[in-house]
């Protein structure tokens, strides 16, 4: 890495007397002991400063604010100044001091990211090759942490050839805190299969798999977590802590010994330490505005003071219980100890050299006549000149057209695509630099960046984890019955492990491994359990023939519609003009990729020529209203009008807001017609829509009336279909052959079905949040009216709202006169569907401008309501509720960066249903991935599928189970494209191969190689979905790499489904043993034909009336295998040359 003077944007701050001068200050080591002088600097230029100094000093830098929000906007633009240095966060705990709740994830692995990094300047031959820069707000610098002593202590260095004990090796990765998994898939695991140990450290892109031979270390490599295959060797590896708080012991035994969370490092460790006691003693420590840090630390201490004070009298605390964090007059003592410099105002009266040679520059507000004629005076008057823009595309072609004659490598330099908060003009001497920013040019701030969550790794055969004994199953051949699990019984002598089914009748199934891809897991759009199967009955074959002649209707209807909008001309809207890019550039926050690709996908369809008809599914928050507003003002741009439809007044009340906030610096009239407007109101909107003077309207299923004309409709954007009535639904399925419709949905479709509609129905999914959310805390239990109170008050502390939902109209006063006693402070306001249009539109404004703390409604906010302030939600008998209505309601919360609680109260003079309680009890499963998640989406995705498929398809779904529902609806389209001549998409699922194989293999995994059953499970379930011979030999490659050598039972496995797959290729039905022969059998010749007429193609291969026999010697060789291999492929190639 180069001085800051080798980088343009740097080199004028570089060259300036005042920085010099500082910078030999700095390696004098003026500014240690507390001797603190301000800079004075603007905000603009602190990172700038910050970067040229970390060019300039080597040393690890650690930047204090006071804020998370601001430590994490500077991290964001650090990105830009340091595009190739180690830049780090150092997250603050999610909840408060002295809440008893849990730590994210992502926080966990950012501090543990920073602690490692500095940890290894004081481990000898450890430190980093390049310095870091470390951004931490306050409270997360007041955290207390695990001792430095105790974390290095614990940092576990294996080396290549060394001699370790295996079983000692993986109690010590327990006793450091790293979490035991059968599978490693992110940082803080660990696993163990037979002699291989998986870890990953925190600290690590790539987790480390150490191969023992015996006592010694045989092996030491990188694995990909998503291939789980080897990407590069190492000599050595050292493993830190995976946690701040370590468990004290563990033992030997395979008995894991209890974790403690973080919540309990104050009391494991006596003496108080923070992230201070990390730094390098050479480390350089930046404040941003020491008054505004300081202050920030003093009022975290006041409120936690208050809180402690509060749990003591409760007796929820202890009274000498020890203090979670140091305080501000502590860290200043120890912040002391190393070189700290004051970027802001605090003891910089007069400010300073180097703050005078600044001044903020003109602000153009997106007068781009004015801007332009700035940096041409810049240009006449030599000044060095640079603009940092999310537009900077478009300012360099407005630049390039004006001056033609300047070449397009000297404009380069003059442009830059980045986002900063700020520009300056620098101008001291002879140095003058001019930087300018959105911010200058357009009056654009930042997009606030948002935490976003870890990424999730998913292994190969992460699809094949939804089954486990006890779950009803569907057999493609023998139908609906339960799985019990791995067996292993004796067969004709010979022990095979086998996933059993038990049948009506108390009947049982052995399914061969190989055959595992024939057994789905039953999913249907009931909750209760699915009537059994009879085995060797009639009635599975007629079921699924009915269900087969349904896919059929289905398909042939979704191919019509597609066929019928491939050839129906629409209008084709224009490429993307400057407006739109504004529009864009000025969106607040940072786009998640799903939404970019959804919005590249819209895009692509409005600029076709036929029809645009897609649908976008994604949950309340994740950024859906977002693309459809592009879309819409696209469509503006061209001259066309935009009609949004919606279910409800209150969402109408919510887009129609949105959109005008959104669209308010351009000349786009945006309207609502919906109950909250008057008769007058709606009579002069739909003049003005028909004289084309609205652009875009938004409304409820009055804009289906017949008096709502459109002059020049282009779009259509209706959100949640499912919810309008049958007429209006033929009404939008004629326009979708006139306009581009584009149809937004917050429930879910189900993956495997959106695969088997692939090609002919466009669907977009938004399936990453557009942040880090926290599990919600859910309380299940009787109304506690005392509970009710601290909730409310704790909620309004922090400044939030709460949704309190009582779904019985009648009683509503009631409960408002109760709450209004129980929490006299906070204001009430009440919001269901019987009230007037215009005061449940006042309720829900006031509530959605923050003038209401509490909102008494129905389910009324079930769906839509996007309201992040709201992170409290109360429901009075909740045990009446669905269970998808609960998870909906629940998802109200939670949305923002603050922590949510959901109180599901039932009735408690009655007690609840068996029902209504374990709906609630599945619920109260806080993991994002439990049980209670699965079970709520998967009532949701039941609900989604209907929709899109028409609810007649209901009972046909019941029958046969939605996995393989999809799967014949997927061959069906399959087949019907190639009938049509359309493409066939490869992404729709192979069928099952229907060949049935027995040779004399012990193809299976042995519990030594691999002891966990529910692996094995997915493993067996991923070997026998391989169709091709290449993705067999990368398996065994694979399982090598991950597992160790592979064992005799394993390549018998692979060997069996490469004989499936030639098999199946020579139209063969069964491969088996027949008097030490081997016979390949064809299906049943028809009536009236006694032989198939077999070509003879090898000498050890005899033609039979029916099939092959093949001679084998010597069946303990392994040269009957190569044999069958070759006489395989022999037969198929007659089959291709015949």
């Amino acid at each position: 890495m180069g001085k800051s003077a080798d980088y343009p944007l740097l080199a004028p701050l570089s060259s300036l007397t005042a920085y010099q001068d500082l910078l030999v200050r700095l390696q004098e080591g003026d500014f240690t002991g507390g001797n603190l002088r301000g800079l004075g600097l603007p905000r603009a230029v602190r990172l700038a400063l910050l970067a040229a100094l970390h060019h300039d000093i080597e040393k690890p830098i650690l930047l204090l604010t006071n804020r998370a929000d601001r430590a994490l906007s500077l991290f964001d633009e650090l990105s830009f100044w340091l595009p190739e240095g180690t830049n780090l966060y150092f997250a603050e705990p999610n909840p408060s001091f002295y809440e008893d709740l849990p730590w994210s994830e992502g926080t966990r692995h950012d501090r543990l990211r920073v602690l490692t990094e500095f940890s290894r300047y004081w481990l000898p031959g450890s430190a980093p090759q390049t310095h870091s820069v470390v951004i931490a707000p306050i409270r997360a610098a007041m955290t207390r942490t695990i001792p430095r002593r105790d974390f290095l202590r614990g940092a576990l260095r294996v080396r290549l050839s060394e001699q370790r004990d295996l079983v000692e090796t993986s109690a010590s990765l327990v006793r450091l805190g790293y979490e035991y998994s059968n599978i490693v898939v992110r940082p803080g695991q660990f696993s163990r299969r037979g002699g291989i140990l998986d870890a990953w450290s925190h600290s690590s892109v790539w987790p480390v798999r150490i191969e023992f031979f015996g006592p010694e270390i045989d092996t030491l490599r990188l694995f990909d977590p998503t291939t789980q295959r080897t990407t590069g060797k190492l000599d050595q590896a050292v493993l830190f802590p995976a946690s701040e708080a370590l468990a004290l012991n563990a033992s030997t035994e395979g008995e894991l010994p209890y974790q403690p969370s973080e919540l309990e490092i104050p009391t494991l460790y006596r003496f108080p330490s923070s992230l201070v006691d990390y730094l390098p003693k050479e480390a350089l420590v930046l404040l941003d505005g020491e008054e505004f840090v300081e202050a920030a630390a003093n009022d975290i201490e006041e409120e936690s003071t208050q809180r402690r004070a509060n749990r003591i009298a409760s007796h929820n605390l202890a009274e000498d219980a020890p203090i979670p964090y140091l305080t501000w007059s502590e860290l200043a003592d120890a912040l002391s100890q190393h070189q700290l410099l004051e970027l802001g105002h605090t003891n910089a009266e007069g400010g300073s050299s180097l703050s005078a040679a600044f001044t903020s520059g003109p602000r153009f507000a997106g007068r781009l006549k004015d801007y332009q004629h700035h940096i041409e005076t810049l240009n006449h008057t030599n000044t060095t000149w640079t603009v940092v823009s999310r537009q900077a595309a478009r300012l360099k072609q407005l630049w390039s057209e004006t001056h033609p004659e300047i070449s397009s490598e000297e404009t380069q330099h003059h442009f830059m695509e980045g986002s900063i908060s700020g520009g300056w003009i620098l101008n001291q001497g002879n140095i003058q630099q001019d930087l300018l920013s959105d911010s200058e040019i357009f009056g654009w701030s930042r997009p606030q960046p948002r935490r976003r969550p870890m990424p999730k790794t998913e292994v190969p055969e992460t699809a094949y984890a939804d089954l486990k004994p006890g779950d009803w199953v569907v057999h493609v051949d023998h139908g609906i019955g339960k799985f019990i699990g791995l067996h292993t019984p004796k067969i004709d002598g010979v022990q095979h492990e086998y996933l059993t089914i038990e049948y009506k009748d108390n009947d049982i199934l052995y399914v061969p491994i190989h055959q595992s891809d024939r057994v789905t897991r039953y999913i249907g759009p009931e909750s209760g359990p699915p009537g059994l199967s009879r085995l060797g009955g009639a009635d599975w074959d007629l079921t699924k023939s009915r269900v087969r002649h349904a896919v059929v209707e289905v398909a042939q209807d979704l191919l019509e519609l597609y066929a019928k909008r491939q050839t129906a001309e629409g209008y084709a809207f224009d490429p993307d003009n400057d407006w739109q890019k504004e529009l864009e550039a000025s969106f607040p926050y940072i786009e998640t990729p799903d939404q970019l690709l959804a919005i590249q996908q819209v895009k692509a369809d409005m600029e076709s020529s036929r029809p645009m008809d897609r649908l976008l599914c994604g949950d309340v928050g994740y950024g859906k209203t977002e693309v459809a507003l592009r879309a819409a003002f696209k469509a503006v741009t061209n001259g066309k009008q935009v009609a949004v439809l919606v279910p409800t007044t209150v969402l109408a009340q919510q887009h129609y807001e949105t959109f005008r906030q959104r669209l308010s610096v351009f000349p786009v009239t945006v309207e609502m017609l919906s109950r909250f407007r008057s008769n007058k109101a709606q009579d002069e909107i739909i003049r003005m829509t028909a004289e084309k003077t609205v652009d875009i309207l938004i409304g409820t299923h009055r804009l289906l009336s017949a008096d709502v004309k459109f002059k020049d409709l282009g779009l259509v954007i209706i959100d949640e279909e499912q919810r309008f009535g049958v007429t209006h639904k033929e009404h939008l399925k004629k326009l979708r052959s006139e306009v581009d419709v584009l149809t937004l949905t917050a429930t879910p479709i189900p993956r495997t079905l959106y695969m088997a509609l692939s090609g002919v129905r466009d669907i977009s999914n938004i399936n990453s949040p557009p942040e880090e959310r926290l599990p919600i805390i859910t309380h299940v239990g009787p109304y506690d009216q005392k509970l009710v109170r601290e909730a409310i008050v704790r909620e309004l502390d922090r400044g939030g709202q709460v949704f309190f939902v009582h779904n019985r109209i009648h009683s509503i006063p009631a409960v408002y006169n109760h709450l209004s006693t129980l929490v006299p402070e906070a204001r009430i306001g009440i919001g269901h569907g019987r009230l007037p249009e215009e005061q449940l539109a006042e309720v829900m404004q006031q509530f959605t401008a923050g003038q209401l703390d509490v909102l008494l409604c129905t389910s009324i906010i079930e769906s839509g309501l996007d309201i992040p302030n709201a992170n409290t939600l109360i429901i009075d008998r909740a045990d009446t509720f669905g269970l998808a209505q609960l998870y909906q309601l629940r998802g109200r919360v939670g949305r923002g960066a603050q922590r949510a609680f959901a109180y599901l109260f039932r009735d408690k003079r009655r007690a609840p249903t068996a029902e209504g309680e374990e709906r609630l009890e599945v619920l109260a499963d806080n993991s994002q991935l439990g049980a209670g998640y699965a079970i709520a989406m998967r009532d949701l995705e039941m609900r989604g599928a209907g929709d899109l498929l028409g609810t007649r398809q209901s009972g046909y779904i019941a029958a046969v189970g939605f996995h393989l529902y999809t799967k014949l609806l997927g061959q069906a389209v399959k087949a019907m494209r190639g009938e049509t001549g359309l493409p066939i998409d490869p992404s729709i699922e192979a069928p099952s191969l229907n060949i049935n194989v027995e040779l004399p293999l012990s193809s299976e995994i042995p519990t030594s190689y691999i002891p966990d059953q529910e692996l094995r499970l997915k493993l067996y379930r991923r070997i026998a979905s391989l169709r091709s011979e290449t993705e067999i030999a990368q398996t065994e490659i694979e399982f090598g790499d991950r597992f160790g050598p592979v064992p005799e039972g394993v390549q018998d496995l692979l060997y069996q489904m490469k004989i499936k797959l030639r098999g199946e290729a020579a139209g063969i039905e069964s491969i088996s043993i027949n008097n030490n022969q081997i016979l390949l059998s064809y299906p049943a010749l028809p009536n009236g034909i006694k032989d198939r007429g077999l070509p003879d193609i090898d000498p050890n291969a005899r033609a039979g009336k029916n099939g092959y026999w093949v001679n084998i010697t010597d069946l303990s060789s392994e040269e009957w295998k190569t044999r069958l291999l070759n006489i395989l492929q022999k037969i198929q190639k007659s089959l291709t040359s015949a």
